[in-house]
């Protein structure tokens, strides 16, 4: 149901994403803004307005996933993707969205989608209030090439994957505006392979600088944000001298690579994808592929250079945004908030900096910079209660017992005071 009184939050111990230590405080909301942010306690003036008691919780913004796949969903090779229906691919899309609400996540940046129009359906369907979800930035397929990651075809077999195929710069300015005019809001290419692929491995380039440049001319002509899989030095390189927003993986970068992303690093956004590496590396046996396995294909290597990679990323100041590909049968949805405590663990992040890299510059990255992912007077009321000190241990975000509250555009999607689960169907609320 739409909150239409105030809500007074009370004696939480506030983490705001600025950088500062944590600190007591009452927070009003009013429609879906902030309204205020008392540090003298029992101090606001609230007529009115509905009470939920902190005491004991972190309040925090809202997390955001900046590599989200909604339309994941659980396949264990990407061609499998292809061949579930539009009908029953968009409902379980919209399933998604409501998990990862469940888990925190207010803010949806959509790396890529399955199919053409399944994240900006979905997109539109919350804004205009057809059922509750995230704030959602919507992507376009893949866009690859013959070879590259997400070509599935054979010579003597069509098989449809996760991805539009367009080679040379003719094919690829028309695949970008038939994106642009079916209304994405990110416009992603596979730049480089990826080590799960036989004919394109993570270390080759398949895609040339003229279809890169093609691309961007046409989405950043239309408004829109260019994304990219590059693995290899090379592919990241030829996306920093291009001018794509928002580049993934970036495992592989050389010296080179890095100095060009830390001289930009105003320009671009970069998000490891770790999560996949992760649990391929510490969880193989419950998804049932073998360690000799992940070492001849060299997943070990692969972890290790994303781990110095990423040290080296934070040292010169690059934006980083979590997101570990989440949506694969061995990456299940749900699990997002791990990349939190990797960041941590395996990067070298402070927890503040970590949870910052999952609220402020998240919500930048989804063109709000300024309007939401902290908790500061006037900004979106995209707000997480969570039971426990997040900045003093930060792996309680991945369990959603321990988030008592959330709340997207001001509204309760979960409320502490309620011991009551919330609408089964993927609808909005009467």
């Amino acid at each position: 149901m739409a909150q239409t009184r105030p809500i007074l939050i009370g004696n939480a111990r506030v983490f705001d994403a600025t950088g500062a230590e944590p600190f007591p405080a009452d927070v009003l909301v009013e429609g879906n803004r902030i309204r205020a942010v008392a540090r003298d306690l029992n101090t606001l003036e609230a007529i009115g307005a509905d009470a939920i008691d902190a005491t004991g919780m972190t309040l925090m913004p809202g997390l955001v996933e900046g590599h989200s796949h909604p339309t994941f969903t659980g396949v264990s090779e990407p061609a499998q993707l292809g061949e579930i229906p539009p009908e029953e691919h968009l409902l379980m899309t919209i399933k998604n969205t409501r998990v990862m609400l469940d888990h925190g996540f207010t803010s949806l940046f959509e790396a890529a989608s399955a199919k053409l129009r399944l994240g900006v359906v979905t997109r539109n369907a919350i804004n205009a209030g057809d059922f509750i979800g995230p704030r959602m930035r919507a992507a376009s397929p893949e866009i690859t090439t013959t070879a590259g990651l997400g070509d599935e075809r054979r010579a003597h077999l069509y098989r449809e994957s996760f991805a539009l195929i367009a080679d040379g710069v003719d094919e690829r300015r028309k695949v970008a505006r038939l994106c642009m005019r079916e209304g994405v809001d990110n416009l992603k290419i596979n730049v480089s392979g990826d080590d799960f692929v036989t004919h394109a491995k993570a270390s080759i380039t398949p895609m040339s600088r003229a279809e890169i440049a093609t691309a961007v001319e046409v989405g950043h002509d239309f408004g829109k944000m260019l994304v990219a899989h590059s693995r290899s030095a090379e592919s990241v390189k030829r996306c920093v001298e291009a001018g794509v927003d928002c580049i993934y993986h970036c495992d592989q970068s050389d010296e080179e690579a890095l100095d060009m992303l830390e001289r930009n690093k105003h320009r671009h956004y970069v998000g490891p994808a770790f999560g996949l590496l992760y649990n391929l590396m510490y969880e193989h046996e419950k998804i049932g592929i073998a360690k000799q396995w992940l070492l001849d294909r060299g997943f070990d290597r692969a972890f290790d250079v994303s781990c110095r990679t990423y040290h080296e990323m934070r040292r010169r100041g690059i934006r980083v945004v979590i997101g570990g590909d989440y949506g694969f049968a061995f990456t299940p949805q749900g699990q997002n908030a791990r990349d939190i405590h990797h960041f941590v663990r395996f990067f070298g992040y402070s927890p503040s900096e970590a949870l910052q890299c999952a609220t402020r510059v998240g919500a930048d990255l989804m063109g709000l910079k300024g309007e939401c992912g902290e908790v500061r007077e006037g900004f979106l009321a995209d707000l997480l209660l969570v039971r426990g000190d997040v900045v003093a241990d930060v792996s309680l975000l991945q369990d959603k017992a321990n988030i008592a509250m959330v709340m997207t555009d001001g509204r309760l999607w979960r409320d502490p005071r309620r011991d009551v689960a919330r609408e089964a169907l993927p609808l909005a609320a009467e």
